[in-house]
């Protein structure tokens, strides 16, 4: 896609050259295909106590730095220098990570295997860590529908690089032109349509049928 192609609005079907056919979904998985609760792993406990402890630690900062592939020993090493007595909280978080997990996201599952049902390509490209990838699936069965996936933890880089985007067209063969990419965060959207996706960025799964009917996939209502 050159820059002079039009941006994809959602729900915005007028903007959909008449010769572009899409031919592969991109997924994002967490809050798209599966549900994640960084506060889950802390049952019982209240909400406030571990708001203040993610920010006391930059947990945001943590959770990207683990997506892009640092050992989840080694950022624990890093706060029990700094904070050691915030560092039995942030290994609580990583022996019970399972319990962030909520579930298949409403609706994903079904829409997945229509995509699949279509001929579609199906590729997952997700920010999430080596360490605890195996625990995507069993959340979300729908996952196990993908040709294939790409896991930033694995890779040693996290979306919103660019590097990642463009793994994707060359590992997969992917014309960017002809895929659609679907995350939750409006940066990584953005930066796969500098790669020259399609971009959506999902609300709900409804939402989302809407937006791949308006790029020409006949989903239904």
């Amino acid at each position: 896609m050159s820059s002079a192609d039009p941006v994809i609005a959602p729900g915005d079907q007028s903007a959909v050259p008449p010769e572009t056919v899409i031919d592969t979904v991109v997924y994002d998985f967490g809050n798209v295909l599966v549900g994640w609760n960084p506060f889950g792993p802390y049952p019982g406990r209240p909400r406030a106590e571990i708001e203040a402890f993610f920010t006391a630690v930059d947990f945001h900062s943590i959770n990207h730095a683990a997506d892009a592939g640092t050992p989840y020993s080694v950022l624990l090493q890093r706060v029990e220098r700094t904070r050691p007595d915030l560092a039995p909280d942030l290994r609580r978080y990583i022996e019970n990570y399972e319990l962030s997990l909520t579930g298949p996201i409403a609706g994903s599952a079904e829409l997945v295997a229509e995509l699949k049902g279509l001929g579609l390509r199906l590729y997952g490209l997700t920010n999430w860590q080596a360490e605890t990838f195996h625990s995507a699936e069993p959340a979300a069965p729908a996952i196990g529908l993908m040709d294939d996936v790409i896991v930033s933890g694995r890779e040693g880089m996290a979306k919103p690089d660019r590097r990642i985007f463009e793994l994707v067209v060359e590992r997969f063969g992917v014309d960017p032109a002809r895929a659609v990419f679907i995350d939750d965060k409006d940066v990584n959207v953005d930066a796969a349509r500098g790669v020259g996706f399609h971009g959506v960025v999902f609300t709900t799964t409804e939402a989302l049928r809407k937006d791949l009917r308006a790029l020409g996939l006949p989903v239904a209502e």
